[in-house]
């Protein structure tokens, strides 16, 4: 007797797709690719040496390509899970924090309406904690040290090992510091100081622990 796949058809019935759920994954992990590569055709690549600002963005949509193009081999040529119900809250919530970082990392405007630009310090965390709110079982404990310890390891790599031209703060913040220390040192400072925060809550905020589950009934079986 054949089994069937939990959460799909039978491989039987849908002809030479065997993995919906895989061809799908991977047709969209190919489309924002494309896009990325699309829209960062006129930033300069650079070297290994001085990176342009397109370099790691490109080379991670084309790592990101090919992840989705094996996706798409696979569907063929294994059994996977077919297509569930799914809803809007993930890709809305998702969109809105891409929104949300691409408005406020940098200063935008559109007609009067005009954000300031906050930099990644705090266009960081935001993206991290909107998008997190994707799913239903988000708690904002958790979010708040991804969001913490994430962006500063995101602020080192970019702005001081990288020296990508990213906005990291803004430059109100900049300005409370004394005219002698540098950017670099102004940043080391700021993601310590995120860093510190973010273990900071781990360390002092309440846990929720698993309760244990009785799943014996009255009658002793299980």
């Amino acid at each position: 007797m054949s089994e069937a796949i939990p959460g799909g058809l039978d491989p039987a019935h849908t002809g030479p797709i065997r993995s919906p759920q895989s061809l799908v994954a991977g047709l969209t992990l190919v489309a924002l690719a494309a896009l990325a590569l699309w829209l960062t055709r006129d930033l300069d690549q650079g070297t290994l040496r001085a990176m342009g600002p397109a370099l790691l963005p490109d080379w991670l949509a084309v790592g990101v390509g090919l992840c989705g193009l094996v996706l798409v081999g696979s569907s063929f040529a294994s059994d996977g899970q077919g297509l569930d119900r799914w809803s809007l809250r993930g890709p809305t919530l998702v969109l809105l924090a891409i929104v949300a970082f691409a408005v406020t990392i940098r200063p935008f405007s559109v007609g009067a309406v005009s954000t300031p630009g906050l930099g990644l310090a705090i266009a960081g965390p935001m993206a991290i904690i909107i998008g997190g709110y994707a799913t239903s079982e988000a708690r904002l404990r958790d979010l708040l040290i991804l969001a913490l310890l994430l962006t500063p390891f995101c602020m080192v790599l970019f702005g001081d090992l990288l020296n990508l031209p990213i906005p990291i703060f803004p430059q109100a913040f900049a300005d409370l510091f004394p005219a002698s220390w540098s950017q670099k040192q102004i940043l080391r400072l700021t993601a310590a100081v995120l860093a510190g925060g973010g273990a900071f809550v781990f360390v002092l905020s309440p846990r929720h622990h698993a309760k244990s589950v009785d799943v014996a009934d009255h009658s002793g079986r299980i």
